[in-house]
């Protein structure tokens, strides 16, 4: 199996950010890429798609992420185009609140893509025709920008790929119906609580917007997620208040009421617990 690095596509180390764009018509050996994660988006053909051992039939209008961590490869492809979209995880972080609430996006680019490196998952987003020509639309556009680097191209890179990140976390939305249900299940939980994780949100409030029992929600976070809904929802909160220590002036007591916490030596003791330093020594050494 080899091993890829995104340095071997790109040596701009300010921009790591590469699109490969084009026909297969020999195997693809299996490999892993060590510091990037790949958007896969089946342009035309067909063709056998291996991830880890297990191996699943990928066609036309085919959409999918692959973590860095994953080994696949490709057998048997027959009129097989694709465009590969390599990008650092990190770029997501920009993405707004309101995206990171969207269930499409949580499911194809956060879920669907850890759930595959640690167990057989083939599920993946199927675009129509009219769907695949616009976002063929949105891929030459940036081939065009990556090319011709005139000023300002890796903002305009930046800014169409994540408008091809809504485009395909709403498409998936769409196509909901048709998703493996605890996928959903879990992108609606997941969903729910990042949008409000501040508020006094219980784990049977979650459940009952996820549409499961809170035993089931709790199994599926902890077998796709690999940890439950309250350990999640109190990592947000906490990574939050780490925000408003460094950036505001507010008491610990203000923020742990603000940050979810109705005790503020409660959220001490967490945030002692997590971050090895008290919230008070965290502000003095940030």
């Amino acid at each position: 199996m080899s091993i890829t690095y995104l340095e071997w596509f790109t040596q701009d180390e300010q921009f790591p950010f590469f699109i490969h764009y084009g026909e297969h018509d020999q195997d693809v050996e299996l490999h892993r890429h060590i510091d990037f994660s790949e958007l896969v988006i089946v342009l035309n053909g067909n063709a056998t798609h291996i991830v880890n051992t297990e191996s699943s039939f990928i066609k036309k209008g085919n959409v999918f992420v692959i973590n860095g961590e994953t080994p696949h490869g490709y057998k048997d492809p027959h009129d097989f185009k694709i465009c590969n979209i390599m990008y650092r995880p990190e770029m997501l972080r920009s993405a707004g609140p309101d995206l990171r609430t969207c269930n499409g996006y949580q499911a194809l680019f956060v879920l669907e893509p850890f759930y595959r490196n640690i167990n057989s998952y083939n599920s993946k987003l199927n675009l129509p025709i009219p769907n695949l020509e616009f976002v063929s639309s949105l891929i030459s556009a940036m081939i065009d920008e990556y090319h011709g680097r005139l000023k300002g191209y890796q903002t305009m890179l930046i800014s169409r790929f994540m408008e091809l990140v809504v485009y395909l976390s709403r498409q998936y939305d769409s196509q909901e119906k048709g998703m493996h249900s605890n996928m959903m299940h879990l992108a609606n939980a997941i969903s729910y609580i990042e949008d409000h994780y501040l508020e006094p949100i219980t784990l049977e409030e979650i459940a009952a917007i996820s549409d499961i029992s809170v035993r089931h929600l709790n199994r599926i976070f902890q077998s796709y997620y690999q940890t439950t809904p309250i350990a999640y929802l109190q990592r947000l909160r906490l990574e939050r208040a780490c925000t408003m220590l460094k950036q505001t002036k507010r008491t610990i007591m203000e923020i742990s009421y603000e940050c979810g916490f109705n005790d503020s030596n409660y959220f001490t003791r967490q945030f002692t617990k997590a971050y090895g330093l008290s919230p008070k020594a965290y502000r003095l050494n940030r």
